[in-house]
């Protein structure tokens, strides 16, 4: 009988310049620093940042410990090649904006950083935004070039060049890998993305990090030749009924499925790797307590497990693609 049940994983806080205070709070877990913490990643296999079991018989245990101990088990009959976990899941609290940045796809990142890298595509649902300062910038605007791009960095515009709007609870934006983008100020989201921590940054809004008393680092050259200039705006996805869920997106490295409402409903699918995520109200996932704020990782030998809200209850199940 497999030791494995639906897994809950210890946050790991990261401080950023532009994060506030709201996480710690929100996945209810204490902080470890006085800094402001601007990302709580949930689920990563990412080195130096691996996630560990916070529940069960398996507390304790690292997640890529508990993957090599039973690949099938977790991924079913897609292994990763690698034997790593290919997607990387986090809550981000933007007080601030974060830098206009751009991520590799899969062959740059190879090129650039070697075996073992993957690019990051990622997709981000919003949980909170101030309908008076928050925006999101996602794709150029139309007729954007690589010389235009070029030119408002030399007169520093370069938000103008990009397209912007005002985002509200419950949008979910998908960005390929070579999508330009910046999250802005006052924005609570989720974010699942591939297992990837490159980022190229372009612009950073002229700001000085109080640490070291100088502007942050910019990846010019790395980041134009990851950028696509052919894509255009990036708008937020249009959602697809299907039964008491909404597809979201479907792409080469995973899916969303956004379920809403007070009813049980079934979550997960036999052979196959799961996550689903709490993004509003409560119930209980598999029997335990479920709530916002919770990620929970169901492995591939647990097929379909039971969702019970409390009320109205909000999240997402995340399946994962391309891994084979």
């Amino acid at each position: 009988m497999s030791v494995l049940h639906p897994l809950r994983l210890e946050p790991i806080f990261k401080s950023m310049l532009w994060g506030g205070t709201r996480l710690p709070g929100f996945v209810r877990y204490p902080a470890p620093t006085t800094d402001a913490i601007g990302e709580a990643w949930m689920l990563s296999d990412v080195d130096d940042s691996i996630s560990i079991i916070a529940n069960g018989a398996l507390a304790g245990r690292s997640l890529r410990e508990v993957i090599a101990a039973h690949p099938a088990g977790i991924f079913g009959s897609k292994i990763p090649a690698d034997g790593r976990f290919p997607l990387l899941f986090k809550f981000l609290d933007a007080r601030k904006e974060l830098s206009v940045q751009v991520h590799p796809n899969d062959a740059q990142a190879l090129k650039f950083k070697g075996p073992g890298h993957r690019g990051k595509t990622e997709a981000w649902v919003i949980l909170d935004a101030d309908p008076r300062t928050s925006r999101l910038y996602a794709g150029f605007k139309t007729g954007t070039t690589a010389a235009s791009f070029r030119a408002a960095m030399a007169t520093n515009t370069i938000p103008e060049t990009l397209h912007a709007f005002t985002p509200k609870p419950g949008d979910c934006v998908f960005l390929e890998a070579g999508t330009v983008h910046a999250i802005g100020a006052d924005i609570l989201l989720f974010e699942v993305q591939q297992t990837s921590d490159i980022t190229y940054r372009l612009y950073d809004w002229d700001r000085v990090d109080a640490k070291t008393g100088q502007p942050r680092p910019l990846h010019i050259d790395d980041g134009l030749s990851c950028s696509n200039f052919d894509a255009g705006p990036c708008h937020p996805v249009q959602p697809k009924l299907v039964g008491d869920r909404h597809d979201v997106v479907s792409c080469p490295y995973f899916s969303i499925q956004h379920w809403h409402g007070d009813n049980p409903v079934s979550v997960g699918q036999a052979g196959a790797c799961r996550v689903v995520v709490a993004i509003q109200g409560q119930g209980t996932l598999a029997g335990e307590p479920f709530q916002i704020g919770d990620v929970v990782l169901l492995p591939a030998c647990l097929g379909p497990v039971p969702v019970v809200p409390n009320g109205s209850l909000r999240f997402l199940e995340i399946g994962l693609g391309g891994v084979a």
